[in-house]
């Protein structure tokens, strides 16, 4: 029967009827006759038409094993089993059961592909499974040889020793092509000597295992090969050793590890081996590959590649190579590894060796714009099809497109094409999306903007600590607006000359002298040039160690605007970015800097952060906490000072961020204490039966930057009951130690610092008190024995974590006593005298300065008189205390009637002034005391309504 259909090109048709007689014949009358019946659906003639017509190799597969194809037809996978090294009676029979293994699925993946039944993923996979399962048996099958000869291979102290092969390139990414080469490297774990008669080292035992395993595997038979085997990525190449110990391969990564190598390493992934060891060795390699901090320099050595690669396309004429040419797959591998080997070490997700699945990470990361993910997948998945075609064709690694009209056809044909034109089209449009998100990400920030003007600080920066050049350099810092010029001049000099810059290696020299130019013409454009200079120097100074963090400003030409702006307005801001460099990275997203979060992004974001680290390993997560928080507060002070949020806005995200922090703290706290007694009677992580309240600044949603938290911890688990764990210990005895953990996680001063000061004295008894109180044993204290200055703090509590049901318990209790009829004698008797006793001993008032907290007219009067009317009146309008913020219980207090709208407006347009005033002062790290003739408006309203509500 022949073997005929219409959307196969005339010109193929004669071709196809040969090779389909020929099959025919090969197979003989029966499997022929099965076949034929298959083969009444028209999918299935158009599938085996286009693998007989688009690849020589699958042809000849089938005629050498003509069962092969109706296996295909009625299969739609025909597996990948595991090869029985015991069956093998020689090197020759594994090495002719592997090629075999070989081209049946290499046949498989071919018709799977031409067919449109799997995708390019499955095909990879598919490949990468079968390179696997190859090595695996050649390095079982000789080390059992080695092993019979020499004996096992030992360390110093006994331990058996495995050879681990790490898959490079696209086989450690499970992205094998059709006719790739496979890129290994071989390492063991100590050195010691084999355990048998005719013992060797395991050097020696290893190499030569090694090398049985690379010819098994590479080697050209009458049966053909099965992977060509690259060694040069390697150590020292092919001048290095074949394999390496651990501790070797350690040494040289850290001492000798070059950018390129570092790329390669992206996608190392153990194939073969003892398991654990192999994990070790992961772990030994991962500094080497992912640094903690963002690493811009990363993209030099990718452009020097794409340069080196260019140069070679260019002299050989490679432009309609589909891998290495502008827009090809090379430049989509170098979009995604850029990213890896930049933010990899801090963001362990895009550790992801594989590329399709790498891409929607980036995009939900917020690195490459919304809908690029898709546009390169689609665009990659297309250029690898083409691809594996090109290898279909005679099983030979090509990447280029053909010249002939013929085979251009051919190839079109096989890839369910209807001319050579269709597919030119989607190629032309695909190379062209890589190549302008390449250019985006890759190329060289002079290629993609206008000449810089810091070309003429370049002279000025080379000779500030030069004598003779002094004259000139002033003139051009006094020119550009520097002044005064004899400072800025001196500020460089000191640093161009000290003892840190004399002794930075040659490549961070370069990169100080890339960098120092731009800045002083960024800071040129600031309205006061030498204060924004004078606030990024400490910080230029603290990164030169590590100048990674200059190229990421040199790479990022609108961080160094952005930087320059948000010092020189806050040196609060300047501080935390000299003291913590790692926050520029904060700076590479204006838009995300500079966006209000919610309440809800805040804690999702933390909660996401938490995931990304091991949650076993406190320090590490302790660590992440800290470097959400200082990346957080910057984003609020940044937009603070930006104008981007208002005063009661930023005070909101502070809280927000406080609370946040707080929940996922509690979280920390409470695994540990679990896995060690159990949980308490009673009580589960989705009910702790404990509670976090806040009073102060938190409870009031009125936190600053760096405020501390006033905390109360209350639990309603019975005391005499026990936790349900091996270690088990009383209830009372878990809360109180829940406590005290989570104070530690707030508290400790790691590298990054702690996270928050944290003051227990406001739960009853203050320091004598317990440091967790029972809901009954708070009531009854709140009832009985708390004095009116501790009713006055209830007035600002709240509940910000732990168990729902319980918070909700106390702000039924809360309103419950703040609702009690009162003496509003005794009451305004008490709190005069309360906030006179503050006065004299805080207030930092004289006759010419105003202390905006503690003044006469200030904060706490406000704040004070605020409490008075919440106690004394709470039980007529129970309205007026359901929220703790100073400025709505006022507004509350005016919609009940208790309060005059206009005497409520005053005092909130003098609490918002005093507030914004005290958080610029706070920015700009100065003390909350201004001149003695400011806000003298405000300070007379608020006196009088003093002495009309208190006398």
């Amino acid at each position: 029967m022949p073997l005929r259909i219409e959307s196969c090109p005339s010109q193929f048709q004669h071709q196809l009827n040969e090779r389909w007689t020929q099959w025919r014949e090969s197979a003989g009358e029966d499997v022929a006759g099965n076949t034929d019946t298959l083969l009444e659906d028209v999918s299935l003639q158009r599938a085996v038409a286009r693998s007989f017509v688009g690849s020589d190799f699958f042809y000849r597969q089938c005629c050498r094993s003509p069962e092969l194809l109706p296996e295909l037809l009625q299969n739609d996978d025909l597996g990948l089993a595991s090869i029985d090294i015991e069956q093998f009676g020689d090197d020759e029979s594994l090495d002719r059961e592997l090629r075999k293994l070989r081209n049946r699925v290499t046949a498989e993946v071919i018709y799977r592909d031409f067919a449109d039944q799997w995708d390019i993923a499955r095909v990879c996979q598919r490949l990468t499974e079968l390179a696997e399962t190859c090595i695996q048996a050649a390095l079982a099958w000789h080390y059992r040889q080695l092993v019979n000869r020499y004996g096992e291979p030992r360390d110093r102290e006994g331990n058996t020793q495995s050879l681990i092969v790490l898959g490079m390139g696209k086989l450690g990414a499970r992205e094998l092509n059709l006719s790739s080469d496979i890129d290994l490297i071989f390492a063991y774990p100590e050195p010691g000597e084999t355990s048998g008669e005719n013992s060797v080292d395991n050097q020696k035992f290893f190499q030569r295992l090694g090398q049985r395993l690379i010819k098994s595997l590479d080697a050209i038979t009458a049966d053909g090969f099965v992977f060509r085997v690259d060694m040069r990525l390697r150590p020292y190449g092919d001048s290095g050793p074949l394999v390496s110990h651990f501790a070797a391969l350690e040494d040289y990564y850290q001492t000798q590890g070059r950018e390129w190598e570092r790329y390669a390493m992206v996608k190392a992934r153990p194939v073969a081996g003892d398991v654990n060891a192999a994990a070790e060795l992961m772990e030994l390699l991962r500094p080497f590959t992912y640094r903690r901090y963002i690493d811009f320099s990363a993209i030099d050595a990718l452009r020097e590649m794409k340069t080196l690669i260019q140069r070679q396309v260019r002299a050989r004429g490679l432009g309609d190579n589909v891998k290495l040419g502008r827009g090809g797959i090379r430049e989509v591998e170098f979009i995604v590894q850029a990213f890896q080997l930049i933010r990899g070490g801090r963001e362990p997700a895009l550790r992801e060796r594989n590329l399709l699945q790498l891409l929607p990470l980036l995009e939900s990361g917020g690195h490459l714009e919304p809908g690029i993910a898709q546009k390169l997948a689609d665009a990659y998945q297309l250029l690898r099809r083409v691809e594996h075609a090109l290898q279909a064709e005679r099983d030979q690694q090509t990447q280029t497109l053909p010249a002939e009209e013929e085979r251009r056809q051919k190839l079109a044909f096989a890839l369910s094409r209807d001319s050579w034109e269709q597919l030119w089209g989607e190629l032309t449009e695909a190379r062209a999306v890589i190549e302008r998100e390449f250019d985006a990400v890759i190329a060289p920030p002079e290629d993609i903007a206008p000449p810089s003007a810091a070309e003429e600080w370049e002279a000025l920066w080379a000779s500030c600590d030069s004598e003779p050049a002094a004259s000139e350099a002033l003139r051009t810092l006094e020119f550009a607006g520097v002044e005064p010029a004899h400072e800025a001049l001196d500020l460089l000099a000191e640093l161009r000359v000290s003892p840190v810059v004399a002794t930075l290696p040659s490549a961070s020299r370069e990169r100080l002298d890339q960098f120092m130019p731009l800045l002083l013409a960024a800071a040129a454009r600031e309205q006061q040039p030498l204060l924004a200079l004078t606030r990024v120097l400490p910080l230029v100074r603290a990164v030169l160690r590590r100048s990674a963090y200059l190229v990421l400003i040199n790479e990022n030409p609108p961080v160094l605007k952005q930087l320059l702006r948000l010092c020189a307005a806050s040196p609060w801001i300047a501080e935390r970015l000299a003291r913590h460099p790692i926050l520029l990275d904060e700076l590479l997203d204006p838009r995300r800097l500079l966006a209000p979060a919610k309440a809800s992004d805040i804690s999702d974001e933390l909660r996401r952060e938490l995931l990304r680290v091991d949650p076993q390993d406190l320090e590490v997560q302790m660590e992440a906490l800290r470097h959400f928080k200082q990346s957080q507060s910057l984003r609020i002070a940044a937009q603070e000072v930006s104008g981007a949020l208002p005063l009661m806005k930023v005070s909101d995200s502070l809280t927000w961020l406080a609370e946040a922090i707080l929940q996922q703290s509690l979280q920390l706290a409470w695994t540990q204490l679990e896995e060690k007694h159990g949980a308490p009677a009673g009580a589960s992580r989705e009910d702790m039966r404990f509670a976090i309240i806040a009073y102060g600044k938190l409870g009031g949603l009125e936190l600053g930057h760096g405020s501390d938290l006033d905390l109360v911890f209350v639990h309603d688990a019975d005391p005499m009951q026990y936790t349900g764990g091996e270690a088990s210990i009383d209830n009372l005895r878990f809360y109180t130690r829940l406590a005290q953990r989570l104070i530690h996680i707030l508290q400790t001063r790691t590298l990054s610092g702690p996270l928050y000061e944290v003051d227990t004295r406001l739960r009853p008894s203050g320091n004598s008190g317990l440091l967790v109180t029972s809901l009954a044993a708070f009531e009854k204290y709140q009832r009985e024995n708390a004095w009116t200055w501790e009713h006055q703090a209830l007035v600002r509590a709240r509940p910000v974590a732990g168990s729902r049901r319980l918070c909700g318990a106390f702000e039924q209790l809360r309103l419950e006593l703040l609702c009690q009829p009162q003496d509003e004698k005794k009451l305004r008797e008490e709190v005069v005298v309360m906030r006179d006793k503050m006065r004299a001993h805080l207030d930092k008032s004289n006759d010419q300065s105003f202390d905006l907290k503690q003044g006469r007219g200030g904060i706490v009067d406000i704040e004070f008189m605020v409490q008075y009317a919440a106690l004394a009146w709470a039980h007529k309008a129970p309205s007026i205390v359901r929220y703790t913020d100073n400025i709505r219980i006022l507004e509350s207090l005016r919609d009940a009637g208790l309060m005059p709208a206009h005497q409520a407006g005053h005092l909130i347009d003098a609490y918002k002034a005093y507030r914004s005033e005290g958080h610029r002062l706070a920015l700009q790290q100065l003390p909350g005391v201004v001149s003695g003739d400011q806000f003298t408006a405000e300070r007379k309203t608020v006196q009088t309504n003093w002495r009309q509500l208190l006398g």
